[in-house]
């Protein structure tokens, strides 16, 4: 017998926690490098353009097929046909995207113990623990080790704690406190000296850019993937939404909230960098890129923190606190992916199968920690760049294929009865059909080449 299932609460609960699992590490440092290197406004334009032509439809796919099934995504997936071959297929995309989905925690909780060590840093030199300092921003495999399982505890901790307890009540405290310090730190680097030539970057259009395919590919592969598509996270989300939300409301939320942080996130990066480069630090590489990724965090920023004098402590710690609840709102979106699995079909506590999941995904996050030179690409890549899109090729095909029509319309009139006469209905299953897995795909083979 398995196990009962959890529900939000409210409205603002789902919202809150579908937008933490979007923004995480890769909106709040790639968006605003994205953005500025290609065409400023332009791709900002775009990308906003495309989340609603893109991204939107696959996130309704992912919450409707949820909602209906009722279920982690290996049941919902194989429960939407009768036939023996589609329910396999079904239960082999989902047992898939639940490995991807435990894949990409594994390296991500590499990098949010980054964050977690950069973040007890400030507060050791507060303190005059100046070589505990030094350890926390060294690269070793004790700091890595210990961080990782940090973080690691953490998102065992909240996931435990069940729908409502756990992911609904620490994403509706942790979001609002993100948004905040957001704005914060805006304000304070928008003060400085040479924020206003990285404001120019970020918001002045290259409209010359605007229909460029490769500013369009890029923009196109953001919005798909800064809302979390593809390895059943939302899926399971809409699993917990109750039968009388709107999904397409909700689905537009989201969407909006996701899109609106990374443009924020853009208002702090871009300035910042080139505040830091006013003080001397190098923001370009070598071939004229801005510097994006772990080396914008870890390096520029750091840098710039340090020519603050005593203000540079203080902002470098809410900085890392809020790059911590970026990647703390996301890790636990993809740990609940195999423990709603586990604990639907096996029927155990929820603290008992996250607690062995989650030492499972840790130890594959050793692994990785122990082999970081072969392995943490090979699993970003895999994952990423060749494993989601896929999987959200699948998801769509799923919603508007093997779906049937008439369950799709049941569905989305639960909370929503007008939704036949409406201009959602017209457009979304034709597109979800069609156009947004080619869309996908071509993302995906821009990738590859």
């Amino acid at each position: 017998m398995s196990a009962p299932r959890g529900q939000f609460s409210s409205k603002l609960g789902f919202v809150m926690a579908a937008a933490g699992s979007a923004v995480g590490l890769g909106n709040i440092w790639g968006f605003p490098t994205e953005t500025a290197s290609n065409g400023g406004a332009a791709f900002v334009m775009m990308y906003f353009i495309l989340a609603f032509l893109l991204a939107y439809p696959a996130l309704m796919a992912e919450l409707t097929i949820g909602r209906y099934a009722r279920a982690n995504v290996v049941t919902a997936l194989s429960s939407l046909s009768e036939k023996t071959g589609l329910r396999r297929l079904g239960a082999g995309v989902g047992y898939y995207g639940v490995m991807v989905a435990s894949l990409i925690l594994s390296f991500y909780a590499i990098v949010a113990g980054w964050m977690f060590a950069y973040l007890v840093e400030p507060m050791a030199l507060l303190l005059g623990a100046n070589d505990f300092a030094q350890w926390l921003t060294a690269d070793s495999l004790s700091r890595n080790l210990i961080t990782c399982a940090l973080f690691a505890g953490l998102t065992i901790w909240i996931i435990g704690a069940g729908v409502e307890n756990g992911i609904e009540k620490w994403s509706t405290r942790l979001m609002p406190t993100l948004i905040g310090l957001l704005l914060l730190l805006i304000v304070y680097v928008l003060l400085q000296p040479g924020a206003k030539e990285g404001l120019e970057v970020y918001l002045l259009p290259d409209m010359r850019a605007a229909l460029e395919p490769k500013l369009i590919i890029n923009a196109m592969g953001q919005a798909f993937f800064s809302l979390s598509l593809g390895v059943g996270t939302m899926l399971v989300y809409g699993s917990y939404l109750s039968k009388e939300e709107s999904l397409p409301k909700l689905g537009a939320m989201v969407t909006v909230i996701d899109a609106s942080i990374a443009f924020t996130a853009g208002l702090l990066i871009i300035p910042a960098m080139y505040v830091a480069q006013h003080h001397g630090t190098q923001i370009f590489t070598e071939g004229g890129d801005l510097i994006a990724g772990p080396g914008l965090i870890f390096q520029v920023l750091p840098a710039l923190f340090e020519t603050m004098g005593g203000a540079g402590t203080f902002v470098a710690l809410a900085f890392f606190v809020l790059m911590s609840i970026a990647a703390l709102t996301s890790s636990i979106s993809m740990l609940e992916v195999p423990v709603s699995l586990a604990v639907e079909k096996t029927g155990a506590p929820r603290r008992k199968a996250t607690f062995v999941i989650g030492c499972i995904i840790f130890g594959v996050s050793t692994l990785i920690i122990f082999n970081f030179a072969t392995l943490f690409d090979f699993v970003v890549d895999l994952t990423t760049k060749y494993s989601q899109p896929l999987l959200g090729v699948m998801l769509c095909i799923f919603a508007g294929w093997i779906m049937s029509r008439n369950k799709l319309l049941k569905e989305l009139k639960q909370g929503h009865p007008e939704i036949e006469s409406t201009l959602f209905w017209k457009i979304w299953p034709p597109y979800v059909r069609i156009l947004c897995p080619l869309f996908i795909l071509a993302a995906f083979v821009q990738s590859l080449v």
